[in-house]
């Protein structure tokens, strides 16, 4: 019996290669589409990061500044510094006292030196400026010699060392003399700009108030007087009290640089609406002033000034007794107008006087003085005659 052997036919080497080649070309094509989709994945896992970087940092920062005043005795001040890249205030964020009424929050397992005011054997720096807080101790008020309830908190800026970048930032939360917090990292500045612009009450004379941006120039503000509302607590020192808001402006990235950097730029204003809210009694009609100011050249040291003195107001020692403060405004002879304040006095004396020595020599000073009530609403101003200075 024959047996018949059938050859199959193989693959050609010619063959091989090109279904080798048709393989290569569809699994470097599904390749480039898997490497596509997981770098679209990630960039847009960076977007969501930073979005949310964002989106915590503001609320942060608003959560917080919110607060500011809040429950301040008389005394403590609510802004203690505002400067470019740092703000620290006092308010009554946090209680560790069941039903306490006064604070904004409670967490019980607060401890108590995070929930009360810092006293002055506790004195710190200000991160990232020269300045140190506090300079007395501050009590809840009255006849009362328990501690502040309203504790100290510090936002402030500074470059991240952990980065090569050099113009990398990260914020920082501090409450107190404790160890500052993290708060967020991989910040910008936006377009060279402050993290921090403020906005202040602006009290023009015999007009309406409005609230205006403070120049870039006038910060850092300050309150350097240990006391608010003292007699001390006037000019350079209380202009931090007109503070009524700050706007963030700040740029999140996603840590990356070149082509794969990814930035959200946030900008966030914030008002202060426990700022200022300081009443001590029930205020009726505008205050009556009744009395003159007289100003008149003199010398401090050898130094040419001016002299301002006047009585209390009529509305202080009686009728509605409810003047706070006066309010000073000064002006070079022929300006068409007073501009803004000058300068604030708190009320408690029997007679005032003021030497203002920030005058030129050869120039010619006009004054303008008005009482203020606790609303806040001024009296009629009185103008003292013009004192050229020798």
């Amino acid at each position: 019996m024959k047996t018949i052997l059938k050859t199959q036919a193989g693959m050609t080497l010619l063959e091989m290669l090109i279904a080798l080649t048709v393989f290569s070309i569809v699994i470097a094509g599904a390749f480039g589409f898997l490497r596509s989709q997981g770098k679209g994945f990630r960039l847009g896992s960076e977007r969501a990061a930073s979005l949310q970087n964002a989106q915590y940092t503001a609320n942060a920062l608003e959560l917080d500044l919110r607060t500011l005043g809040s429950n301040v005795p008389d005394g403590q001040p609510f802004v203690i510094y505002a400067g470019a890249s740092v703000i620290a205030f006092n308010g009554d964020y946090t209680t560790n006292i069941d039903n306490d009424a006064f604070a904004v929050y409670y967490d019980p397992d607060a401890p108590t030196s995070t929930v009360t005011a810092l006293r002055k054997s506790q004195r710190i720096q200000i991160p990232t400026t020269s300045a140190y807080y506090p300079d007395t101790n501050y009590t809840a008020g009255g006849a009362s010699t328990q501690n502040s309830s309203a504790e100290t908190i510090i936002f402030f800026f500074t470059p991240d060392s952990t980065t090569s970048r050099t113009d990398d930032y990260v914020l920082f939360r501090q409450v107190n003399n404790l160890a500052p917090e993290l708060v967020s990292r991989s910040l910008l500045k936006t377009g060279g700009a402050n993290f921090f612009k403020y906005y202040r009450r602006v009290s023009p004379l015999n007009a309406p108030h409005y609230v205006d941006t403070v120049p870039a120039g006038s910060l850092p503000m300050r309150h350097s007087v240990p006391i608010h509302g003292s007699p001390a607590d006037t000019a350079t020192s209380g202009r931090v009290d007109s503070l009524r808001g700050v706007e963030v402006n700040v740029t999140v990235t996603n840590g990356q640089t070149g082509a794969d950097e990814r930035t959200l730029a946030i900008s966030r204003t914030i008002r202060f609406p426990n700022a200022g809210l300081a009443v001590k009694m029930t205020c009726g009609d505008a205050p009556l002033l009744g009395q003159p100011l007289l100003a008149l050249d003199t010398l401090v040291g050898g130094v040419p000034a001016v002299r301002l003195r006047w009585n209390q107001a009529t509305d202080e020692p009686g009728g509605e007794q409810d003047v706070v403060g006066y309010v000073i405004w000064r002006r070079l002879l022929g300006d068409p107008d007073w501009g803004t304040p000058y300068l604030s006095i708190p009320a408690g004396q029997p007679s005032y006087v003021y030497l203002d020595v920030d005058v030129a020599s050869g120039s010619v000073y006009e004054y303008s003085l008005a009482a203020q009530d606790c609303t806040p609403t001024l009296s009629t101003s009185a103008t003292s005659a013009p004192v050229p200075v020798p």
